[in-house]
C-alpha cells in the first residue's frame, strides 16, 4: 500500500519538475529551493517539531489508548500555539524573508499566503504522524496519495498562470489544502476525535516529546541551512542557472528514492520504536538492509544510464549541463540510504545528543567540503555530497557499535 502511495506521489512529483522546468527555468529552481528550504525550517519551528515523537510513542503505547491521547493533546497544544505565532510573524515580516529567501521583497505575497494557511499545514503533518503510528497505512495512504494530487493540480494552475509567483504561493498552501482531506479520513475511523489532539499539556509526555524536538529542529535547521548556503555559493560563483541545476538534480534524487526514504519512515521508524532489545534491533536493520539497499543501488544505476532520457523528458534542453551532477549524486544518495538504515536507530532511540551532533556535523562537513572543492566547479556540490554521507554512514557504524547495537 505504501508503494502506491509512493509511486503515485513519485510521478506527481516529476510531473511537478516538467511544470517547473517549462514555467520558470534553471533559474527559478533556484529561487523555489530556496523557499521550500525556509518552509521546510520554519514549519519545524511552528510544529514545535513533535511529529517524529508522535509516531514513536503513538506506536510504543499502542495498547495503553489512554497514553496516545496523552501524547496527540500536547502535541496538537504546542503545534496550535507555535503555528499561531509564527503566522503572525510570517506575515508582519513577509517583505523581510521574501528579500532574505528570495532575494526579491516583491515576493512578500508568498509569505503572506504561507503564513495564513500555516496552521493547516502542521494540523496535516500531526494527523498524519498519528496515522503512521497507529499503523493505520491504508488510510496513510489514502491521505497521501490526496496530498500529492492536490500538489500538482495546484502546482500546474498556479505556475501555467503567474510562473515563479504561481509556482511559489502553489508550493505554499497545498499541503495545507491536504490537511481537510487528512482531517476527514481521520474522522471516519473508530478512535479519532478532535477533542484528542487539543486540549491541557501534559508535563511528561512534553518532555519526552522535547528530545525529539531537539532532534528535529537540528535537522530542520542544519540540511535546510547548508543547502541554502551551498546554493547562495553556487549562484555567486557559477550563476543562478547553475544553482538551479544543481536543485534539479537533488529534487530528482529525491523523487528517484520516494519509495525507499517513505518506507523507512512509514514502516522503519515505528518498527524500531516497539523493539526493545539490541538483538531484535540488530535483526531489523540487517533485514531492512537486505531489502533497501539493493533497491537504491538498482535504482541509481538506472538513472544513471537513462540520464540524457530522463532529462529530456522530465525537464527541457535547458537542464541538459546537469547531466555531469548524474555520477557523484547517485554515489552519493547510494550512501544516503546505507547511513540513514542506521541513522534512524538514533531517533527511534531517542539517541538525541549524538543524533544532534551528528546533524551539525554532517551539515557542516557537507557545506565546507562543497566550498574546498569549487576547483572541480558545479561537480564539487555533488562530490561533497558522496564524501559527507560517506563520512557519515562510518560515524552510524562506530556509534552503533558503541552503544552494542551492532556486533
Amino acid at each position: 500500500m505504501n508503494a502506491i502511495a509512493v509511486f503515485i506521489k513519485m510521478l506527481t512529483l516529476l510531473g511537478i519538475n516538467k511544470v517547473l522546468a517549462v514555467y520558470v527555468g534553471p533559474g527559478g529552481y533556484a529561487a523555489i529551493g530556496q523557499f521550500q528550504n525556509a518552509v521546510q525550517m520554519i514549519t519545524t519551528f511552528a510544529s514545535g517539531a513533535v511529529n517524529t515523537g508522535v509516531t514513536k510513542y503513538t506506536a510504543e503505547f499502542k495498547d495503553d489508548v489512554a497514553a496516545q491521547h496523552r501524547v496527540w493533546r500536547t502535541a496538537g497544544t504546542i503545534a496550535l500555539s507555535g503555528s499561531l505565532f509564527f503566522s503572525i510573524l510570517i506575515v508582519v515580516f513577509s517583505k523581510a524573508l521574501a528579500t532574505l529567501f528570495l532575494k526579491d521583497e516583491n515576493f512578500s505575497s508568498v509569505f503572506i499566503w504561507f503564513g495564513a494557511t500555516l496552521v493547516f499545514f502542521t494540523f496535516n503533518t500531526l494527523m498524519l504522524a498519528i496515522l503512521n503510528g497507529k499503523k493505520e497505512i491504508g488510510k496513510y495512504v489514502l491521505a497521501s496519495i490526496a496530498g500529492s494530487l492536490f500538489a500538482i493540480l495546484v502546482t500546474t494552475v498556479m505556475s501555467m498562470s503567474y510562473g515563479l509567483l504561481g509556482a511559489l504561493v502553489a508550493l505554499a498552501v497545498y499541503q495545507s489544502l491536504s490537511f481537510f482531506i487528512t482531517l476527514f479520513i481521520c474522522f471516519k475511523t473508530h478512535w479519532f476525535k478532535l477533542s484528542y489532539v487539543v486540549g491541557k499539556l501534559d508535563r511528561g509526555t512534553a518532555v519526552n516529546l522535547s528530545k525529539f524536538t531537539l532532534m528535529a529542529l537540528s535537522s530542520a535547521l542544519c540540511m535546510p541551512l547548508s543547502h541554502i548556503l551551498v546554493r547562495n555559493h553556487l549562484g555567486a560563483t557559477f550563476g543562478w542557472e547553475a544553482a538551479g541545476y544543481w536543485e534539479a538534480m537533488w529534487r530528482l534524487s529525491t523523487a528517484n528514492l520516494m519509495l525507499v526514504t517513505t518506507t523507512l519512515s512509514v514502516y522503519y521508524l515505528p518498527r524500531l520504536s516497539e523493539l526493545k532489545d539490541a538483538k531484535s534491533v540488530r535483526s531489523e536493520i540487517l533485514q531492512v538492509y537486505k531489502i533497501i539497499f539493493p533497491v537504491a543501488v538498482v535504482c541509481g544505476v538506472i538513472m544513471y544510464a537513462l540520464r540524457d532520457f530522463i532529462i529530456s523528458v522530465l525537464f527541457t534542453s535547458d537542464f541538459l549541463p546537469m547531466r555531469e551532477l548524474f555520477g557523484w549524486q547517485i554515489v552519493g544518495d547510494v550512501l544516503k540510504i546505507a547511513s540513514w538504515i542506521l541513522g534512524y536507530v538514533l531517533a527511534a532511540k531517542a539517541y538525541w545528543k549524538i543524533f544532534i551532533v551528528s546533524e551539525i556535523s554532517f551539515a557542516l562537513i557537507f557545506y565546507v567540503l562543497v566550498i574546498s572543492l569549487s576547483a572541480l566547479g558545479l561537480t564539487s556540490a555533488v562530490v561533497a555530497h558522496a564524501i559527507a554521507y560517506g563520512l557519515y554512514l562510518f560515524s552510524m557504524f562506530v556509534i552503533l557499535k558503541k552503544k552494542g547495537i551492532l556486533a
